[in-house]
């Protein structure tokens, strides 16, 4: 994702028969020169292993705070644990209530990584690029946790078939219809954020076009509440713009150096996002404190800045990228399915022993969703995208 320098390229001379001629620049997917920021360095992209780590640190935080930190594990009687988790495992406990940040997290990420992919291509690519990244694992999480809420019935509520087969579509909240498992809320809004951006790459991105995006979306969405439109809140996604922008920002850090007006839009995301998770705490999760989750997401915040910037160019290691693919299925697996198995087993083994058997066999099976489901049918599908989006082509001519 990240790399060394780059300068513009230079027009090549070749000996053609004793005589010498230029021949036209080569061909970039940078913008020229002209587009962007003035005293700014460029760097190409590689892939950033450090995002990586922290992607699948962050689903780990996730899945402990479902299994042992959440409101709703620490009432008296709960599905999981049938008392309250505080009382069983006061110590995980404790640290397992702030896994839910994890969910900020992702969002800053999928920011600075969708605007990483999408540089230099064409919307066609994108969409090709979104499709086999999120439903392969998607569609096999809906087969398993409905299969497992089957096979194991009395802990959470099936759906019926008609709202199951609609989930395939991914586009559920948008129709009214409930998750076949909760963790899939922030795929809605990872797709509006999708939707919004693809508007700036059908223009081709730059720098300057990527700032104005993420000023324009900034204040629509501070609006959008006090608006009262529900169109304009379910447009603007007010509770997660931000921690996307914060991506945007982080990547433009990287691509092309820092400035202050960089630095303003993530000092701006971070007093936006403090807000909204303290306004998260009081409406649903209860459990953890305002500052201590502020510190957690201002040290990840800096742990960007110090990959955009470089600080972590040297961090590399194949398991980094074994722990980036293992992200996606182990986040759209672990809870229902998870929780599912905890509440059978907890009266035969040790709570912690649980927690930490139940994690690392969703990450096993993480590894073979990947392998065995998100690589076939990704290539699948890309070949079937790519011959449909040929055939519209020649259609038009």
């Amino acid at each position: 994702m990240r790399g060394a320098d780059s300068r513009p390229t230079m027009p090549l001379r070749v000996v053609v028969r004793g005589l010498q001629q230029p021949l036209p620049p080569l061909a970039s997917t940078e913008p020229t020169t002209k587009q962007q920021p003035a005293g700014r360095r460029r760097r190409p992209d590689r892939r950033l292993y450090a995002i990586d780590g922290l992607r699948l640190a962050a689903a780990l935080m996730v899945a402990l705070h479902h299994y042992a930190g959440t409101y709703r594990a620490d009432r008296p009687g709960n599905v999981i644990w049938d008392r309250p988790v505080s009382d069983i495992m006061p110590t995980v406990f404790r640290f397992a209530s702030y896994g839910w940040i994890g969910v900020e997290i992702f969002f800053v990420i999928s920011g600075f990584v969708i605007c990483m992919s999408c540089w230099g291509r064409t919307p066609r690519q994108f969409f090709v690029s979104r499709v086999i990244r999120l439903y392969p694992a998607y569609w096999f999480a809906i087969v398993f946790t409905t299969a497992v809420l089957v096979a194991l019935p009395g802990v959470w509520t099936r759906q019926p078939l008609r709202e199951v087969l609609l989930n395939f579509t991914m586009l559920q909240s948008g129709s009214g219809v409930g998750n076949v498992d909760g963790v899939y809320w922030t795929l809605w809004s990872e797709l509006r954020f999708y939707l919004l951006f693809l508007l700036v790459v059908a223009t081709g991105l730059t720098y300057k076009k990527v700032v104005v995006f993420c000023c324009v979306w900034g204040a629509v969405a501070m609006l959008a509440p006090v608006s009262k439109l529900p169109l304009l809140e379910l447009i603007a996604n007010p509770d997660g713009a931000w921690y996307f922008i914060a991506g945007l920002a982080l990547y433009l850090m990287h691509r092309f150096g820092q400035d202050l007006l960089l630095w303003g839009i993530l000092g701006m995301a971070w007093l936006m996002g403090q807000l909204e998770l303290g306004q998260r705490i009081d409406e649903v999760e209860h459990v953890s404190g305002w500052r201590g989750s502020v510190l957690i997401f201002t040290v990840f915040l800096l742990a960007m800045v110090a990959i955009a910037l470089g600080a972590t160019d040297r961090v590399r290691g194949k398991w980094l990228v074994t722990a980036g693919a293992l992200t996606y299925p182990l986040y759209l697996m672990h809870y229902v399915a998870g929780t599912t198995v905890i509440n059978r087993l907890r009266d035969v083994m040790d709570a912690r022993v649980l927690v930490v058997a139940v994690i690392g066999g969703f990450l096993v099976l993480s590894w073979l969703v990947h392998r065995f489901v998100e690589r076939p049918v990704a290539g699948w599908l890309k070949r079937g995208l790519d011959t449909s989006f040929a055939r519209l082509r020649n259609a038009g001519t």
